[in-house]
Order: C-alpha cells, then sequence, then structure tokens
C-alpha cells in the first residue's frame, strides 16, 4: 500500500464531500491548504500527519489526516483517517436567530415604525 494519496480522492473517502466531482472542484478553484500553503491541484499528494484547512457548510474545517484510504467504506471507518481539530462554533445571539419568512406583518410594520421615533422599547 502506498504512504500518499490523491487530495482530491482523500476528502471523498473521507466522506467530507458526497462526490469526488466535488472535492476536486473545490480543490481546482484553491479552496483547500495543506499546511497552511494553498492547493489547486486534485492530483496533490497527501500524506499522513498532513493539516488540511477548507470551508465546508458555512464554515471553516480544520483537520489533521492520521492515515491515507483504500476505500470509501462506512462512515465509522472513514472517521479513523483524521482528527478534526476545527474549533467549535461560536453561539449566535438570540436576536440573530429570529427568522422572518414573506411579508411583515401589520404588527411588525408598527413595531418597526414606533420603534423609529424612539416611543417602543
Amino acid at each position: 500500500m502506498s504512504d500518499t494519496q490523491r487530495l482530491d480522492q482523500w476528502l471523498w473517502h473521507a466522506r467530507f464531500f458526497k462526490t469526488r466531482s466535488l472535492a476536486t472542484k473545490l480543490v481546482s478553484g484553491g479552496h483547500v491548504r495543506v499546511d497552511g500553503t494553498r492547493v489547486s491541484k486534485p492530483a496533490h499528494a497527501l500524506r499522513s500527519g498532513v493539516t488540511l484547512t477548507f470551508p465546508q457548510a458555512r464554515r471553516i474545517r480544520v483537520i489533521q489526516v492520521d492515515a491515507v484510504a483504500t476505500r470509501r467504506g462506512p462512515a465509522p471507518e472513514a472517521q479513523t483517517l483524521y482528527t478534526d481539530l476545527t474549533p467549535p462554533e461560536e453561539e449566535r445571539p438570540a436576536e440573530a436567530k429570529i427568522e422572518r419568512t414573506g411579508r411583515p406583518s401589520r404588527n411588525d410594520r408598527r413595531n418597526a415604525r414606533l420603534s423609529k421615533q424612539g416611543t417602543l422599547e
């Protein structure tokens, strides 16, 4: 077994991306860093012990490669290939969690108008 593997193939084997073409597109776009150096070739040789940094699902993932993969197995097997060094996500304030859909209601418009005037607290 070889001690290196293609970067896009490893990302797919480790189940960070649903398809290998998605992993290839991310690497080709220059969005992946290997030990802090930007990589734009999907065939970049990846060894165990390196640190990967890439965006995924609106956050930045920091991953340490522990082993190269021989196949794309089940999720528990894929999780043995890496150590997740991503810092925990910060909790957003309660105001940012308010979800508005569609047009504002009559009360929403009234409250917005009164808060601008300073009469509503």
